[in-house]
């Protein structure tokens, strides 16, 4: 087991997942502490790095794409306080760090774990219900419905309306995005045959933010609902491809093998396996062709 306690948060890895527990600093960011414990499965990773600097390092988790909902939400948006697969390490804890790296980079070897994009969520999305508010309202979600309420700085058009209950069922899509310089962001449902391209100030579908600390808690909403709705890279079972005949004299094993010497120039580029980790794992494929 390696582990690595940091203000910023605990990371642990045993071999199956690594454990990332948010710190009690106060510096913690808000969206941290409400997202709680995570759990990630080592299938869902696609590598580990270390980052030094003069004073403190960062680790930096990558996750396969398609596996986290929250992730999917917020289309890789989420800056570096509230990003929970980030982690500030102080420079007495270098050694602990790239150790941790050197141990999920192994199992990750020995497992053959790939890193192409996955066509399920590995990972829950936030529990439910919850609710967050900012901007011009209030977004709540109880796994079902989605609500939206609004407080006294909402558009009177929008606000007009009352309240908004959207059910599970009825939403094709979700965003959020940040409020970036001058431009604000916003909590979007989009909702099936019912387009819009209304600004989120006079969409009732839609919570505005305007870039104060509350705003990331918004993103767990969005990363909620996305975990319900059907994967991004899932379609219907027709347009899955034949599933072929296994070639004659062991033709399956071949083309298994060159994946995986494929596979593996992925991990090397990524960053994931070191040179000479590589070059025995390439000899080791070789020696089976």
């Amino acid at each position: 087991m390696a582990e690595i306690i940091q203000k910023d948060g605990t990371w642990v890895f045993d071999g199956d997942a690594l454990r990332l527990t948010p710190g009690r600093d106060k510096n913690v960011s808000p969206l941290r502490r409400e997202l709680g414990e995570l759990i990630v499965p080592l299938g869902a990773l696609a590598g580990l790095s270390f980052e030094q600097g003069k004073k403190t390092g960062r680790l930096r988790l990558r996750l396969r794409d398609g596996a986290d909902p929250l992730l999917q939400a917020t289309g890789g948006r989420l800056t570096e306080p509230h990003d929970p697969y980030q982690l500030l390490v102080e420079s007495d804890r270098y050694g602990v760090a790239e150790y941790l790296v050197d141990e999920v980079r192994q199992a990750l070897l020995l497992d053959e774990v790939p890193t192409d994009p996955v066509d399920a969520y590995l990972l829950p999305g936030p529990s439910v219900p919850l609710s967050a508010s900012a901007g011009d309202g209030t977004a709540s979600f109880d796994g079902e419905r989605v609500r939206l309420e609004w407080n006294w700085k909402t558009e009177e058009s929008k606000a007009s309306a009352g309240a908004r209950s959207i059910g599970i069922a009825e939403i094709e899509a979700v965003e959020w995005q940040p409020a970036v310089g001058l431009e604000n962001g916003c909590l979007r449902f989009r909702l099936r045959h019912a387009p819009t391209k209304a600004p989120a100030k006079y969409d009732p579908n839609a919570v505005e933010l305007w870039g104060f600390r509350k705003d990331p808690l918004m993103a767990l909403v969005a990363a909620a609902v996305q975990a319900r709705l059907p994967h991004p890279a899932s379609g219907p079972r027709d347009a899955l491809p034949a599933q072929r005949e296994p070639d004659s004299a062991g033709g399956d094993d071949h083309d298994a093998l060159l994946r995986r010497l494929r596979e593996l120039g992925e991990l090397r580029r990524d960053g994931v396996l070191t040179d000479e980790e590589f070059a025995m794992a390439k000899q080791a494929v070789l020696r089976r062709l």
